[in-house]
Formats: C-alpha cells, sequence, structure tokens
C-alpha cells in the first residue's frame, strides 16, 4: 500500500512547538490532510507519543513514538520506535543524560505533556532544547539497545545537522537512511556525499506549527501500515 507520511513532527512538548500542537490537534489535522502515517517527535522526549498514538487510533491514522535527540555534539538524530513502551522507556533514559537546565517558557515556551483528549497533565521543568551527554556514536547503539531505530536529521541545513557540525556521515555509524527538509537538494547531496546513495533519503516537515505541517506529496509503499512496517522500510528490509 501507498501511504503519505510526515516522519518528524513536534507537539505542544517541545518548546519551540506552538502551544495549539496538541496530540489531538496534530493528529486530526494531519488525518485532515490526508497523512497516513506520521510520527511524533519531540525534542528529546517521547512524553506526548502515548496520547498522540491514542488520538491516532480514534482518527484511524498510524502514529509512530519517536522523538528528536540532540547529541554531545549538537547533531539531530531522528528516533522511531515500534513500540510505545521501549520508546518511552529510552525517553526517561534520555533525560538523565540531559544537563540540569531548567525551563524559562517567558523565554524558550512552555513543554505541555499531554493525556487522552488533551487534558493537561503538567510541565517539563527541564529544559529539553539542550544536548545530550551521548555522543552521536553512544546515541546510535542506545537506540538500538532500546529497540529503536534512527536516523540523522534534516542533513542539508547549516546547523543541528550531521553534514554541517562534523561535516561527513561515518559509515561506521551504520546508517540506512537520512532526512533532508528540501527534498530539491537530494541529488546534489548525493553527488557530495557518495554514502547517501546507498541510503534511502526522504523528507519531513518539522513541523512546530500546525500551519506548518506540509501538503502530503511525499509516499512510501508498506506492506501494511504499521510502525514496524515502516522501521523495516527504513532499515532497507522492504522493497518500495
Amino acid at each position: 500500500m501507498e501511504l503519505y507520511y510526515d516522519l518528524h513532527i513536534h507537539s505542544c512538548l517541545s518548546p519551540c512547538g506552538d502551544e495549539d500542537m496538541t496530540p489531538y490537534n496534530l493528529v486530526n489535522m494531519a488525518k485532515l490532510m490526508g497523512f497516513d502515517l506520521i510520527a511524533v517527535t519531540d525534542h528529546n522526549t517521547a512524553g506526548n507519543c502515548r496520547a498522540a498514538m491514542q488520538a491516532g487510533r480514534e482518527a484511524g491514522i498510524t502514529v509512530v513514538p519517536g522523538m528528536e535527540l540532540c547529541t554531545a555534539e549538537e547533531v539531530h538524530l531522528v528516533c522511531l520506535f515500534p513500540m510505545i513502551e521501549p520508546a518511552e522507556k529510552f525517553s526517561a533514559f534520555i533525560k538523565t543524560t540531559l544537563p540540569p537546565v531548567h525551563n524559562k517558557p517567558e523565554i524558550f515556551g512552555r513543554q505541555i505533556y499531554c493525556g487522552a483528549g488533551d487534558k493537561i497533565l503538567g510541565e517539563e521543568e527541564i529544559l529539553l532544547l539542550t544536548a545530550s551527554s551521548l555522543s552521536l556514536e553512544q546515541a546510535v547503539q542506545q537506540v538500538r539497545d532500546f529497540g529503536g531505530f534512527c536516523f540523522p536529521a534534516h542533513i542539508d541545513r547549516d546547523s543541528y545537522s550531521v553534514l554541517s557540525n562534523l561535516g561527513a556521515i561515518d559509515p561506521s555509524f551504520g546508517f540506512s537512511a537520512a532526512e533532508v527538509y528540501d527534498k530539491a537538494k537530494i541529488e546534489s547531496l548525493k553527488r557530495q556525499h557518495p554514502i547517501l546513495q546507498t541510503m534511502r533519503i526522504f523528507s519531513d516537515s518539522d513541523a512546530h506549527y500546525l500551519d506548518k505541517l506540509r501538503e502530503p506529496e511525499n509516499r512510501i509503499r508498506l506492506p501494511e501500515n504499521t510502525p514496524e512496517a515502516l522501521i523495516a522500510w527504513l532499515k532497507g528490509e522492504a522493497r518500495d
């Protein structure tokens, strides 16, 4: 089946995310726009994924639990999990690797936890925009140890990307996929970095606001609309 997807969306738990990006709102906006498959990937936390997955079940859209992790090198990784339990365990682990810097909502924005029906459960006090103490190499291994899959985020950007901060993608990391923000740059990036020719390259919105969700135009072919099938495709285990 062909599925419209967006694998990089932030909720109101991300401090730079709009407060209107509640799990219910973002899931139902994605459904209304015609998406079949989305991932909720807040900065350094999976704290709103459970509520988003419940909203997804009610709306009839698959929600993959995830996180946008910032490594010690300030490289952003999108981390996805087949189920909510390992995602939440990984999230709890990552919190122990963040510096004890308290959020200043008046500067960075609120970090809002939501439950079913967007009930506000509280706010995260530790600032989620900081870098984890995990190196990129350590982060990749930890994601795998927790049963997840990760890929470098927005590699075409001038900051917080593996190419901008490290200059290249080390083959030893074993990445099989990578994300770009502007898909028009894919071919030029492949020429500059031949390793990308062996990887699945795709584009996501990285939306922090409802009106920044892109119109569905990117599709993938999966045997079924599940997180497990998506991760198999990202690993290169499934055909297009």
